[in-house]
Order: C-alpha cells, then structure tokens, then sequence
C-alpha cells in the first residue's frame, strides 16, 4: 500500500469521478485507474462497485475509507513534523463541533488563532451531538463543541448561555413588537430540528410543560436547514441565538419575543476527556475560543459554569 495510491482513492470516493478525482491529483485517468488497482490488490478486495457508466464504494470501500482518511491524516502530520525549522514546534489540534458552530463561531476563532499559531495543523470533525460525544469519548478529537452536553468522563468548560429563540419569517403576521403566548403558538406550524439533540427535547418540553402539543409540519437534520425552511415561509422554529444571529441581522428572519414562558437556555460547552489533562495547544486554543465567543455575543461569560471553567482552566496550567 502506498500513500499515492491511497490518495487516489480518497480522490476518487470524494468526487465520485475519474476524471474529478484526475484532475484535483494533476494526474491522467489512467495513473489514477493503475493506482486503484494496485491498491485493490493489496488489500485484496475490491473497493469499487462498478456498473454501466457509474459506481459506488464498495462494502469493503466503505470500511476502508474513514482509515484512508487517517493515513492522509497521519502522513501529512509526519511530513509538517520534519520540515518544521527547530524550535518552531510542530503541533496539531484536533476539534469537533456541532455543524452550526462549524460556520458562525468556528470561522472567526480558527483565523485568530493561526494568525497566533501558524505551525498549528488544525483538523476539524463536524456532526451530531451525540457524534461530536463520541468523537471526544474515544480520543479521535481533543476538544469537542456542542451545546448542553454531559458525560461522566468528560470535563465541560461553558462558554456561555446560548438560549433558543422563537424565529418567525420576515412578513409574518407575528412580529418583534408583538410579543406573543405560548398558546397562541399550539396551532402555528413549527420546524423541528435533529430529533436526538437536547434541543428537541427541550423544545418539546417548553409545550409539554404548558400541556400544549406542538404543531410539528416539518422535522429537518441541521440549524441551517431549521432557519432556511423559516425564511421561505414554511413556520416557526425554536433555534440558537448564536447560530441564527446573521440570519437575524441580514433581515431574513425575525425574532418574536414570547411573554409568558421562559424559553429553553441551553449553553455552549467545550468538552474534553478528563483523564487528560488539555495540551498548550489546545488550551491557547481553549481561551482564543472564549474569547471570540463574548466578541460575537457582546458579553463575557458569566454564572456558574463559566466560573467552573475557569477554575478548570487554571487547574490544567497548574498541572
């Protein structure tokens, strides 16, 4: 097995095309076809089904990708090891986040700190809760970024309260100067988002409490999804302020405030094992995001979680 050939089909299972997968290698259709091959037969499957005029990974192709993906990983992470200079320390950060956070808050933290930490190679995990969880449980990132999430084997640090907001589309006959009950919502068609996340049932609950049922019309994966189905009409949701905050503020939404109930506050954690203790990396990493966080939300942390993480943070630089 060569790292070419495991390139190739990296290439070649992204692209779902030869000639893609030939193109982004600088190579031609059949160097790219000789190295799957070759790969093929040293592993002694196949990796590739093939049909008329199309395929698709195979079972074994399947198995084999995500440590193709760790291969690439750990080859690039040797190759920036020993062309470093010395004494410039050569690092990596692992993370892994909730998708949203993947594309409002990430973005801004990750430009910071390479601009502080540019021998840093960073990788970024995006998926689930429950996924970004598991990812951190079995060491495959070394922090994790979710929101209200909880585990016996893992440390939390808060970065802060990061409420649901009531979001209605622009036009709506519900608007930000009329505040609204919850009653007044049963009937209104809501939009559900990632039915295994906290937010699911903390949005449920905030009904159920009131004996209400919520008029659920559509359930959708992801925040993003959530927000775009509220601006072409199709309801209401209940999502993160942080998360929906430039949808807001370019006017594709609004938010309608809701007078008799306390809206679910969820927070935004930063999770990691704590059977170890976090690397400097990762702790430079740790305070840069803190501190990107109050920027975008115009506020510190605050309250007792922040607290605990700060006292967890100064309990790492002790150790």
């Amino acid at each position: 097995m060569e790292i070419a050939q495991v390139e190739a089909f990296l290439a070649v299972a992204t692209f779902a095309s030869f000639r893609r997968a030939a193109e982004s290698l600088n190579l031609t259709q059949p160097a790219v076809s000789a190295r799957i091959r070759g790969l093929e037969t040293s592993l002694g499957v196949q990796l590739f089904e093939r049909g008329r005029g199309s395929f698709t990974l195979s079972r074994a192709g399947r198995q084999f990708r995500p440590y193709a993906e760790r291969i690439l990983q750990a080859a690039a992470l040797a190759r920036l090891a020993v062309q470093n200079h010395p004494g410039k320390g050569a690092a990596a950060l692992h993370l892994a986040a909730v998708l949203p956070l993947c594309t409002c808050l990430l973005p801004q933290a990750l430009k910071r700190f390479r601009a502080i930490h540019p021998n840093v190679m960073v990788t970024v995990r995006s998926g689930h809760p429950r996924e970004i969880l598991d990812t951190v449980l079995r060491g495959d990132a070394e922090i994790g970024i979710a929101r209200s999430l909880h585990h016996p084997d893992v440390e939390t640090i808060s970065l802060g309260e990061d409420p649901l907001v009531l979001v209605a589309p622009l036009g709506s006959p519900m608007t930000p100067t009329r505040p609204v009950r919850l009653a007044d919502l049963a009937d209104q068609p809501f939009i559900f988002f990632d039915r295994d996340s906290p937010d699911w049932a903390l949005s449920h609950g905030l009904f159920s409490r009131a004996g209400l049922t919520p008029n659920i019309a559509v359930e959708v994966e992801t925040v993003e999804l959530a927000a775009r189905m509220v601006e072409y009409g199709m309801g209401l949701a209940l999502l993160p302020r942080l998360t929906v905050a430039d949808e807001v503020r370019r006017g594709r939404v609004v938010v309608i405030q809701v007078i008799d109930a306390d809206l679910p506050r969820g927070s935004l954690d930063i999770l990691h094992l704590r059977r170890q203790p976090l690397s400097p990396v990762a702790l430079a990493f740790v305070n840069l995001l803190r501190a990107t966080y109050a920027h975008i939300t115009g506020s510190p942390n605050k309250g007792a979680h922040a607290s605990a993480g700060r006292r967890s943070l100064v309990q790492h630089r002790r150790g």
